[in-house]
């Protein structure tokens, strides 16, 4: 392992390694700051200038902008309430309450320690425990992937901060917004209304933008002063967290790398799902739920370590498996492909320079990205400053410009109006947005592994029962759902034992 590790950080610490690796740190932080430009955007305009790269230099530029964009998503999550990256929509639920609260460099101070303690932890996996965790995920098949997503929507429906009722009709619509495109099994093209640019599905970016950043500066549009967001003392004293906000951080931050590494591991599942996953788990283990929405930091703490920790234990089944987890994997994978580097079980064993020199240059890079992103966060900070009169329009054409440089497809910024129209209306019925992104997200890989297990098991979908693994996930979610009606019975005898 140490002679691994010393030819690894020979590759990482050369000077074009470096330059490489900080530029696409650097990068990454200004994607994930700025809402609506994207990871995938970024990753496809400068694919064409990788080819010209050696593969692990090209590898660690990419990477960098990948994990980068997780640290920097979170900035405008908390000050805007605009998730930089799909990942970081959960952030928005109790960091942009926090930044309310006068409380936006604290806030973003904890997500910088929590994503490089996520980050530190995923990587530790990935160096130690890649062959155990690809051969773990290696045995899933489409029953133990249908019954995870099934436990994904459940603990979606957890999230809310009123009825789950209302959470789990967002659910049920982000299903439905799921079937649009093209069925994978037999071509049929779905409620697409002949547009070409919906065969492919809905977009995620655009629909994520409409449903949190549209109905925010549609709300706020008219103030001509930003008292409903006050920055605070920007002082570096006063972004130190308290005691009691390292106390209430530190298992947040364990669990929730402990989550992402393990979401991150398994192909097609990812940091979204990680996020999510994390948030559940903090609402649910916390004395009082309550505070969850409402500036708790937890709240971020928690989503951001997991995110970032999948982040990291995403390459595991790319690189050893030759399976990515999600498009981002798949245009790494592309890119190795390209450089004439077959992923798989060899490559560890056949290219331990670009496998270990891809895991340095890793440490390098997010420690690089905390000395980059904390003296920065004065700067986000004075953000909140700027009038909102003047800071709307700008906001409007970074969603815009983002959205559309995506697929260059005007359907596209129609359907963030669309769906910032919606999700105006969705605040005032009280229906939470965060549950309708992971159902769009889950509904076509759920529908596409049901259909794979009705086919093994010829139309019996009782025979999933015979599988350990898809048990154990439909066990967890029915505990899940247990443990939530145990807290609403409690909740509704401590308010009749108050009212007597």
């Amino acid at each position: 392992m140490l002679e691994n590790l010393a030819l690894g950080f020979s590759v990482a610490l050369s000077p074009w390694g470096l330059i490489y690796c900080l530029l696409g740190v650097f990068l990454g932080t200004v994607v994930g700051v700025l809402p609506g430009l994207g990871v995938m955007a970024t990753l496809a305009i400068l694919m064409p200038i990788t080819f010209h790269l050696d593969t692990v230099h090209a590898l660690i530029m990419l990477s960098g902008i990948y994990y980068g964009a997780a640290y920097g998503g979170s900035t405008a999550s908390i000050l805007l309430n605009l998730p930089g990256t799909a990942n970081t929509a959960i952030t928005c639920l109790d960091g942009y309450p926090m930044a309310q609260q006068g409380r936006a460099g604290v806030a973003l101070m904890m997500t910088a320690v929590a994503s490089f303690v996520g980050s530190i932890i995923g990587l530790l996996i990935l160096a130690f425990c890649a062959p155990l965790l690809a051969k773990v995920a290696l045995n899933f098949g489409s029953p133990e992937y249908f019954t995870l997503m099934l436990l994904g929507l459940l603990a979606a429906g957890m999230l809310s901060r009123g009825s789950h009722l209302r959470s789990t009709a967002s659910i049920f619509i982000g299903l439905f917004l799921g079937i649009v495109g093209t069925d994978i099994s037999t071509g049929v093209q779905r409620f697409t209304f002949g547009q070409p640019e919906l065969y492919a599905g809905l977009p995620l970016v655009a629909i994520s933008l409409g449903l949190f950043g549209l109905p925010e500066v549609i709300a706020n549009a008219g103030r001509k002063d930003n008292t409903a967001v006050t920055p605070g003392n920007i002082t570096m004293r006063a972004m130190l967290p308290t005691r009691e906000d390292l106390r209430r951080s530190t298992l947040p931050m364990l669990r929730g790398s402990g989550i992402g590494a393990f979401f991150g591991a398994l192909p097609g599942t990812g940091s979204l799902i990680a996020a999510f996953a994390s948030y559940v788990v903090e609402k649910k283990s916390h004395r009082d739920p309550s505070i969850f929405g409402r500036g708790a930091i937890e709240g971020i703490t928690g989503p951001e370590s997991a995110n970032n920790a999948a982040t990291q234990t995403a390459f595991i089944p790319t690189l050893t498996l030759g399976v990515p987890g999600d498009a981002i994997m798949a245009m790494m994978l592309g890119v190795m492909l390209i450089h004439g580097v077959a992923p798989g079980p060899r490559l560890i064993s056949e290219q331990p320079d670009l496998f270990w020199g891809l895991v340095a240059s890793f440490l390098i890079g997010n420690v690089l990205l905390v000395i980059l992103n904390i003296p920065l966060i004065g700067l986000w900070v004075r953000l909140l400053r700027i009038p909102y009169h003047m800071l709307f329009p700008a906001i409007l054409v970074f969603i815009c410009l983002g959205v559309y440089s995506v697929n260059y497809a005007v359907v596209d910024l129609v359907l963030v109006l669309a769906f910032g129209i919606i999700g105006y209306g969705m605040s005032f019925l009280r229906l939470e947005p965060a549950p309708l992104i992971l159902g769009l997200v889950l509904g076509p890989m759920m529908e596409d592994n049901l259909r794979r297990t009705l086919m093994i098991f010829r139309g019996d979908i009782w025979a999933i029962w015979d599988r350990p693994l898809s048990v154990a996930f439909i066990g967890c979610s029915l505990a899940l759902v247990g443990w939530s009606l145990v807290g609403k019975t409690r909740a509704r005898r401590k308010l009749a034992a108050k009212a007597l």
